[in-house]
């Protein structure tokens, strides 16, 4: 019976399984890469972002950076080409300016595009895969026949194109510690409307001598050039990142990291259309930050459509003279991060050290809102100057200065609050928050460019400029506003905080 029993399937199964048990060491390492498919093995793990080298952080950033320069410069180096498109296709200066405005249209729908595929594939395959989609439509502008065709490539070309400027900000933060996250965006935060200032200035030059046509091929040119470093940066996202050393390991694709395509749609219907919405119209703090940026980025398009005007009336400048009044507004943004940095390592780096010895919480979101408070008086001051110094002929220098310092207000506010409605919301509800600021802003930007030139030739330099101080000053409460409520405000917020 013995020998029977020794014989049984079901006692050679238990003794094998015995036989097999591994020893604790195995145990420990197998537990080990079963967390490495699921997070960070610890802080110096190599395949997180921050762990990389400070010359591929630099050098990644960059690339990336440039990208999304490329991509703001596309849509504003048409500008000059207005004149030129209606005269060739028979067309009003409406008409005209609809490329313009529809590009910024089509940005506003990017998120539509890219937000999933960066979910599911990672960020640098949006950046990869989108590029040549919105070459392409560039590219196709060039040949158009007809401004319906043109305003078609054009919004489609922006759509492409906004992947590469709003997945940016996400891939910095991948790289760059949590403390450094003002200073780090301060700076991006910049780049864009750079672009958006250079884009005029060159392609005033570029019609003239070559043709309005060659606005987007230069762009095309410019872009295919930035386009090629961005090819081997590394990808930063996290849930990807592990996603892809789970199957390095033979571990396959993890549970946890499985989302089924239902779901996903609902996912970012949620995040990107319904929760947006809701936010913009329900929490104080996204519709004022929305509402405030959205006008700056307007005031941005009022400059580009309006400034060739402004000297050529007051100031007799020629078309080469005209092109280069946009170095106001140019050099205003380009140094505008510079006073950002300096307020956030000598005011917020200081609180935040100050406040981590003390308390266990993080910072309130309130200290974000300093250079906002700085630019928001800045702001109707500088846009006063720059108008009646135009509108009585004094020197042509002193508008172009105050142009400059325009932008630089705009900066500071628009970092400040942004930062501040970041941090308010969290990482849950932050990618919403700034869904609803991103619609505003460039929804602004595809109006203002439609009037803007007709109220400056209506009402002159002066008035027109100062019913644009006038709605600035009206907002220029609300950072002050947030700094002293904005904590019962959060309180009252249907949506979790991060604090």
């Amino acid at each position: 019976m013995a020998s029977s029993i020794s014989r049984s399937p079901e006692m050679a199964e238990i003794a094998d399984h015995y036989s097999q048990t591994p020893s604790p060491e195995e145990t420990q390492r197998t537990i080990r890469r079963i967390n490495a498919a699921y997070d960070w093995t610890g802080p110096d793990d190599p395949d997180n972002p921050r762990n990389f080298s400070l010359l591929t952080k630099t050098l990644s950033i960059a690339s990336i950076t440039s990208l999304a320069w490329a991509s703001c410069f596309a849509g504003a180096i048409y500008a000059p080409a207005q004149a030129s498109v209606g005269q060739e296709f028979h067309q009003g200066r409406l008409a005209s300016v609809m490329p313009l405005s529809l590009y910024n249209l089509g940005m506003a729908c990017g998120p539509l595009v890219g937000a999933p595929l960066s979910e599911t594939y990672g960020r640098k395959t949006v950046y990869v895969a989108t590029t040549p989609i919105f070459l392409a439509f560039l590219l196709g502008s060039g040949f158009t026949r007809d401004i319906v065709s043109l305003s078609i490539c054009r919004f489609f070309a922006g759509m492409f194109a906004s992947p590469n400027v709003n997945n940016t900000s996400a891939t910095i933060m991948d790289y760059c510690a949590t403390r450094y996250r003002g200073a780090s965006l301060g700076i991006y935060y910049s780049i864009p409307s750079l672009g958006a200032a250079v884009g005029p200035l060159i392609g005033g030059f570029v019609q003239r001598q070559l043709g309005w046509r060659w606005t987007q091929w230069i762009a095309v040119i410019v872009t295919c050039v930035l386009y090629i470093p961005v090819l081997f940066t590394k990808e930063t996202y996290k849930k990807v990142v592990l996603k892809r050393r789970s199957i390095r390991m033979g571990m396959g694709d993890s549970s946890s990291q499985q989302t089924s395509v239902s779901r996903t749609i609902r996912h970012f219907f949620t995040v990107l259309i319904l929760r947006p919405f809701h936010m913009l119209f329900t929490e104080p703090i996204v519709t004022l930050v929305s509402l405030y940026n959205g006008f700056i980025f307007g005031l941005l398009y009022t400059f580009i459509i309006s400034v060739p005007w402004i000297f050529r009336h007051y100031y007799n400048f020629s078309k080469t003279g005209e092109s280069l009044s946009y170095l106001g507004i140019t050099i205003g943004t380009l140094f505008a991060c510079a006073p950002f940095v300096l307020i956030d390592f000598s005011y917020y780096q200081k609180r935040l050290i100050r406040w981590n010895q003390t308390h266990d919480e993080p910072l309130p979101p309130e200290n974000r809102l300093i250079s906002s408070m700085i630019g928001s008086f800045l702001l109707p001051a500088s846009l006063l100057v720059a108008g009646w110094t135009a509108e009585y002929q004094i020197h042509w220098i002193l508008p172009i200065i105050f142009q400059g310092l325009t932008m630089l207000a705009c900066l500071l506010i628009y970092a400040g609050v942004n930062l501040f409605m970041l941090d308010a919301y969290g990482p849950l509800y932050g990618a919403s928050a700034s869904g609803a600021m991103m619609l505003s802003r460039y929804s602004l930007s595809f109006a203002f460019p439609m009037f803007a030139l007709e109220m400056f030739q209506k009402l002159g330099a002066g008035w027109a400029t100062t019913l644009l101080a006038g709605f600035t000053l009206l907002m220029a409460p609300i950072p002050w506003c947030f700094f002293v409520y904005g904590e019962r405000i959060r309180a009252r917020s249907r949506y979790e905080s991060s604090l």
